[in-house]
C-alpha cells in the first residue's frame, strides 16, 4: 500500500514538489525558482518550457531525497498560479510565446474599451469577475491576435490553451502522445470564460473575446483521477487533484464550513471565504469564485479579495534597489525602528485589485521627510501588506454579513513575526498560523488523496489542522485608527495615475 501523497506547487516565482504522509507531515520537498521576464513596463512573462523543466527537476530531487519509488505514492495533486495564460502547439508541445503572467497589464487598453461599451461589471453576473487585466480571457485574446498565424492555427485545432495546471497535466500524461487537455473548476472560474452557475464554457463570452472553443480544456472537478503520469520518476502514479493555488490553501486550511476564511501571504495576498452552495455576488469590490468541487459532491463557492503585490514588494526592493540581500532580512531591518516614520507605500504596480479594481492606479510612496531612512521603508513595506488585508477583510464582512473572528494565515510571509503582529494590531483580531505552513501544496495533496481513498473525508482532514502560533492585537484604538486613516489617504494618491 502506498504511504505517501505528492503535490506539485507551481507558483509565480518557483516550483516545488512536496511529499506528505497520512498525517499531513512533510516527508520531502524540493524547490526551484524560474526566471521573471519583464519585456517592457507592465509586461510580466514566464517561459513555459522552463516551468515544465523545473517541475521535472523538483519531482526528481524530492523523490531521491526520501528514497521514494513511484509505487510509494498514492497520487499526485497539482496546485498552480492562477490566470497565467499559456498557448502551445498540440503536436510539438512547445508554447507559441512566453506565458502571460497574472500580473501582466498589457491588455489594459482592451479593459478600458470593453468597460466603456458595457461597464466594468458587464460579465460579473455570469463569471463573478469584474473586467480587469488580471484574468485569462483577455490575455488569451492578446496572444491569438498578436502572435503570427495564431488565430488561424487555433481555429484549425492546432493550438491548445490552458492555465499552468492544464499545461502541466498535458505534459505529465503524455504530451503530444495522447496527453490529457483538462482543467478544474477553480482554475476555469478564473478565466472569465466559464459560467459560474453552469460550470461550463460560455458561448457568448467566447464570441465576445473572439476565442475558438477548440483551444479550451475540458472542465473537471478538483478531485478525481484524471489519468496516470508518464515520466519515469512517477510513472503510473495517478494524477488525482487540481486546485488553483488560493483554493488549494482554502482546502489545506480545512475551511470546509461556510464562513471560514484564510489569507495567503505570498507574491500577492489572497483572502478567501467559504460560502458553501451560496453564490454571493459582491457589492464591495470582491470577486465570486469556485472554492472547490470534490468529485461528484456539490460544488462549494467562495468570495475572494485579491491583492496583487505584497511579498513581491519585498522582492522588488531586494532585486531592484539592493535594500536587503535576502527577502527574510526585511524583518530585522524593520525592527531597528519603532514605526514607519510617516512613510506609506502603496504598491499598485499592476493597478489596484480588490476592493478598488483600478487598473489606472500606480505605486506611490508618501509621507517622505528627511527623517525617513531605509528602516522606515522596510517597515512601510511590511505594513502595506497588513493594510491591504484589512481593506479586504472589511469588504468581505460587508459582502457576506459574517464577521471574521480570527484570520487563518499561511504563505511565505507568515514566518515574519513583525508583520503578523502588525496584522493582528491593525485588524484588531487574532491571527493564527497552522502547524503545517505549506497549506497550498497540502490542499492539492488532500484533493488527490480524497480522489484515491488515501484520505477518507473532510472530517479526517479537519482533524489534522493544528494551530502553531496565535498573534493577539496589542495596539490601542487611537494609533490603529490614525495609521489606517493615513493609509487610505495614501491609496487615494495612487488613483488615476495613468490617463
Amino acid at each position: 500500500m502506498a504511504d505517501y501523497i505528492g503535490a506539485i506547487d507551481q507558483g509565480t516565482t518557483s516550483t516545488r514538489f512536496i511529499i506528505f504522509d497520512r498525517s499531513g507531515r512533510i516527508v520531502a520537498q524540493a524547490q526551484k525558482e524560474h526566471e521573471q521576464i519583464y519585456p517592457q513596463p507592465g509586461w510580466v512573462e514566464h517561459d513555459p518550457q522552463e516551468i515544465w523543466f523545473r517541475t521535472q527537476q523538483v519531482i526528481g530531487e524530492a523523490m531521491q531525497q526520501a528514497a521514494i519509488r513511484p509505487a510509494d505514492l498514492a497520487a499526485v495533486g497539482i496546485t498552480n498560479q492562477r490566470e497565467t495564460t499559456i498557448v502551445w502547439d498540440r503536436k510539438s508541445g512547445q508554447a507559441i510565446c512566453n506565458a502571460l503572467v497574472w500580473q501582466d497589464t498589457r491588455v489594459a487598453g482592451e479593459v478600458e474599451r470593453l468597460s466603456r461599451e458595457g461597464g466594468g461589471d458587464r460579465f460579473r453576473a455570469r463569471t463573478g469577475l469584474p473586467l480587469a487585466t488580471y484574468f485569462s480571457a483577455l490575455k488569451l485574446q492578446w496572444i491569438l491576435d498578436n502572435i503570427p498565424d495564431a488565430h488561424a492555427r487555433a481555429g484549425n485545432g492546432d493550438l491548445l490553451f490552458g492555465t499552468v495546471d492544464s499545461f502541466l497535466v498535458w505534459h505529465l500524461t503524455g504530451g503530444s502522445n495522447a496527453g490529457i487537455h483538462i482543467t478544474d473548476v477553480t482554475n476555469a472560474s478564473r478565466t472569465q470564460l466559464m459560467n459560474l452557475q453552469r460550470l461550463a464554457w460560455d458561448a457568448e463570452l467566447l464570441q465576445t473575446f473572439n476565442i475558438p472553443a477548440s483551444v479550451l480544456p475540458t472542465i473537471c472537478s478538483s478531485s478525481e483521477v484524471y489519468g496516470s503520469a508518464k515520466p519515469e520518476l512517477i510513472a503510473g502514479v495517478p494524477i488525482g487533484g487540481i486546485l488553483g493555488d488560493q483554493q488549494a490553501a482554502l482546502v489545506g486550511q480545512a475551511c470546509f464550513t461556510p464562513g471560514e476564511a484564510k489569507n495567503t501571504y505570498g507574491t500577492g495576498c489572497f483572502l478567501l471565504m467559504n460560502t458553501g452552495q451560496r453564490l454571493v455576488q459582491s457589492k464591495c469590490g470582491l470577486i465570486t469564485t469556485v472554492g472547490y468541487k470534490f468529485g461528484q459532491e456539490e460544488l462549494v463557492y467562495a468570495i475572494e479579495g485579491s491583492v496583487a503585490i505584497t511579498g513581491a514588494l519585498v522582492q522588488w526592493v531586494r532585486d531592484n534597489f539592493g535594500l536587503i540581500r535576502n527577502s527574510a532580512d526585511i524583518e530585522a531591518l524593520a525592527r531597528t525602528v519603532d514605526d514607519n516614520g510617516g512613510v506609506y507605500i502603496v504598491p499598485a504596480f499592476s493597478g489596484l485589485f480588490a476592493p478598488y479594481w483600478k487598473s489606472s492606479a500606480r505605486g506611490v510612496i508618501t509621507g517622505l521627510t528627511r527623517y525617513a531612512n531605509k528602516a522606515h521603508f522596510a517597515r512601510a513595506i511590511l505594513e502595506a501588506t497588513a493594510f491591504q488585508t484589512r481593506e479586504v477583510v472589511e469588504a468581505m464582512e460587508n459582502d457576506s454579513g459574517i464577521p471574521i473572528q480570527l484570520l487563518r494565515a499561511d504563505g511565505g510571509m507568515v514566518e515574519n513575526d513583525l508583520l503578523m503582529q502588525f496584522q493582528a494590531d491593525i485588524l484588531n483580531r487574532e491571527v493564527v498560523r497552522p502547524r503545517v505552513k505549506e497549506t497550498t501544496a497540502l490542499g492539492a495533496a488532500y484533493a488527490a488523496g480524497l480522489a484515491t481513498g488515501f484520505f477518507k473525508n473532510t472530517e479526517e482532514l479537519r482533524s489534522q489542522w493544528v494551530v502553531d502560533r496565535t498573534w493577539r492585537p496589542q495596539m490601542p484604538d487611537g494609533p490603529r485608527n490614525e495609521k489606517y486613516r493615513l493609509w487610505k489617504k495614501a491609496v487615494e494618491r495612487s488613483f488615476d495615475w495613468l490617463d
